[in-house]
């Protein structure tokens, strides 16, 4: 098959429904990019991205028998994806007590200077802010965590959510409201640790 050809889906299951092994293949290659853009926006803390998308595309094999075509495959595929991290954020058991004192002390200027909106925030700052949201994000439930990663930091619509996650409309906008209420609470509790 020619490159700029389309890739053929719909052949490329029957195929691989029959054990095709190249057919396999050609469809991880196809679905590669999708789900390693999933898995590297809800990474879990300590866990490999390639091991992650591995056990993606393993539940993927496994559970083939399952679709039935009522949603694109990529949909369908994306929920695992999705569904994976979601299940290793939960493994994470462990959630100690982010406090103020854990913060080095550029992250700490950092935070005051977000919290109080004093003046912007330098490119130079760019990379510190981004690990500290991701720290603030580790306090949070998996499927909160989820919600403010595709609603705030990716610019996904309601409609691309459900679409990834398989959630209501109503669902995601009353789990973003709250994901956001307990990332403002983190952010008073880490300002008042600092006053006092």
């Amino acid at each position: 098959m020619p490159d700029d050809a389309p890739f053929d889906l719909p052949g490329c299951l029957a195929l691989v429904r029959q054990q095709d092994q190249a057919a396999a293949r050609g469809l991880v290659e196809h679905l590669y990019p999708l789900v390693i853009r999933i898995v590297r926006g809800h990474l879990p803390r300590r866990v490999a991205e390639e091991d992650l998308a591995q056990e993606v595309f393993l539940k993927m094999f496994t559970r083939l028998d399952q679709y039935q075509g009522a949603v694109p495959f990529t949909h369908w595929v994306s929920r695992i994806a999705v569904t994976t991290c979601i299940d290793h954020l939960r493994a994470q058991k462990r959630r100690p007590e982010f406090r103020w004192a854990d913060l080095s002390e550029q992250e700490a200027g950092l935070l005051d200077t977000v919290i109080n909106d004093e003046r912007a925030v330098e490119a130079g700052e760019a990379l510190a802010a981004r690990e500290l949201v991701e720290r603030l994000l580790g306090q949070l439930k998996p499927e909160d965590q989820l919600v403010i990663r595709l609603f705030e930091l990716e610019q996904k619509s309601l409609v691309e959510i459900r679409e990834i996650t398989g959630w209501s409309i109503a669902v995601i906008k009353v789990r973003a409201f709250r994901a956001r209420r307990k990332l403002r609470k983190l952010f008073i509790e880490l300002e008042r640790h600092e006053r006092t």
